[in-house]
């Protein structure tokens, strides 16, 4: 499973372009007056101008490579202020085989880089131009297990198959997934709870994933629409 494109809103639009474009350096794709696109790997991360005051964020990962996480650590914290969590501003995930950090774009978006060791590694410095894929993007809904039977159904299953639970789910394989949250759940590493905000997810540039205001979802073949 590839996230090939995601679509957020936001409502500092012109400073978070320059955020991306001009601080980190991503590729810039395409750009209207209210919107801009960048290229993160072999995915697409599009910034929507919000038609409402009601400042959104999200939570998103990209991948790295296996072997350049201290090297992404130190890149970005020459630019950026790391979140912190519990005094550290990294951690281990044993159990995924994985070591991530956080920080904050200027829509206030929880930003991960993730390296996992099963993912490729890659000679060189590490730039923003080393970032594989988006590798995680998060939907908070009011109803969990309604919007989690729907994207089953769609063919996005739980990680490894587990059961659905009531607030907070991992969906989907092969390290690409849909992070399916309750409202009012505080993101990992961030002192920002979980609001509902819509987005537009695309899979494989067959699927999309259509999040409402509601927290409800619409899905439908892909790819998004220009």
């Amino acid at each position: 499973m590839l996230i090939s494109k995601v679509k957020l809103y936001s409502n500092a639009l012109a400073k978070t372009k320059d955020f991306y474009v001009t601080l980190l350096g991503f590729n810039l794709l395409s750009e209207t007056k209210d919107s801009f696109a960048i290229q993160a790997g072999e995915s697409e991360l599009e910034f929507q101008q919000s038609d409402v005051n009601d400042h959104p964020f999200y939570h998103f990962a990209f991948d790295i490579p296996s072997n350049q996480f201290k090297d992404a650590k130190k890149w970005v914290e020459a630019k950026v202020v790391l979140n912190r969590e519990d005094g550290e501003d990294e951690v281990q995930f044993e159990n995924l085989g994985a070591h991530s950090l956080y920080f904050e774009d200027p829509s206030k978006n929880i930003v991960e880089f993730i390296s996992r060791q099963s993912s490729p590694s890659i000679e060189g410095d590490f730039s923003s131009n080393s970032i594989l894929n988006i590798s995680e993007v998060g939907i908070t809904t009011n109803d969990v297990l309604s919007v989690g039977h729907q994207l089953m159904e769609f063919g996005i299953p739980v990680k490894d198959n587990q059961p659905l639970e009531e607030q907070f789910n991992f969906m989907g394989y092969d390290n690409s997934f849909v992070i399916l949250v309750c409202e009012n759940r505080t993101w990992f590493f961030s002192d920002q709870d979980s609001v509902i905000h819509p987005s537009t997810i695309e899979i494989d540039k067959l699927k999309v994933i259509e999040v409402d205001r509601q927290g409800g979802i619409e899905l439908r073949d892909g790819p998004i629409k220009v």
